[in-house]
């Protein structure tokens, strides 16, 4: 008669799976509170699922070890783990014109099959210490990025001349948060241009320096000072091209005192 169960041992197998649910649960928790779009559910589902496939792949075949011709390797199921999650993690990532969205979630959900795999092979304490740096990246270091990004020596900067009332203004921010770029400030260049008689700086709160020109038209000279990543020059290329730009320049602003 064949064996039907592999291990007599399976009660013994429960408590690796209880820990991998209760890291992956602490790891959702924080995910759940940063509102994203894989929360505590999925991120529990991952981390526990992730613990049974290594425990599967290290002691679900022992009944057939002793069997001839037969050899086994107890890492091929969880070697498929790395791969498989990928699935989940690019369901994950979306790009919106030029900007990528859920880069972290995608990296939080490899990360919590990792706990879970470490929970399954047996090792708890490499299982506590990811998820601890886990908690470190996800809630320690954006203080960190904060701090770097107020004093960066030379926050990069798009300067806008464009006929006024044309909604320009709100056109090209649209752009720059489409390309993953954050309007930080926005400020009136005081320099003059073609010609332009300049106008008294406005009060904080109201609309950006409007200048005329000597044929009468308004002209807004604008300077935006950004944060984020991208190619600086590429977006300006593109603002040049909305209805009623006169011209863009790019280059390096004082750091702000915020």
């Amino acid at each position: 008669m064949p064996t039907l169960w592999s291990t007599s041992a399976q009660w013994e197998l429960l408590p690796p799976v209880l820990l991998a649910l209760l890291l992956s649960v602490a790891i959702g928790l924080e995910r759940e509170a940063g509102m994203k779009a894989a929360g505590l559910r999925t991120h529990s589902l991952v981390g526990v699922g992730s613990a049974v496939f290594m425990l599967v792949s290290k002691y679900g075949f022992a009944d057939l070890l002793g069997t001839e011709h037969v050899a086994l390797d107890p890492s091929r199921i969880a070697a498929q783990i790395v791969s498989g999650i990928g699935f989940i993690g690019g369901g994950l990532i979306f790009v919106r014109r030029d900007a990528v969205r859920g880069l972290t979630t995608a990296a939080t959900i490899w990360l919590t099959a990792a706990v879970g795999t470490a929970c399954g092979a047996g090792l708890p304490v490499l299982a506590v210490g990811t998820t601890i740096g886990h908690f470190v990246v996800t809630r320690g270091l954006p203080p960190l990025q904060r701090f770097v990004a107020r004093h960066r020596r030379e926050p990069p900067v798009v300067r806008l001349t464009y006929a006024d009332g044309q909604g320009v203004l709100r056109a090209a921010l649209a752009v720059c948060t489409g390309r993953g770029w954050s309007v930080h400030h926005v400020e009136v260049d005081h320099e003059p241009h073609w010609g332009l008689r300049v106008a008294e700086p406005p009060a904080r709160g109201e609309a950006p320096d409007v200048t005329v020109s000597e044929e009468g038209q308004r002209i807004a000279v604008v300077t935006l000072r950004l944060d984020g990543r991208g190619d600086l020059y590429d977006l300006a290329a593109e603002l040049a091209e909305l209805p009623g730009v006169r011209s863009t320049s790019t280059g390096a602003g004082e750091p702000l005192d915020e």
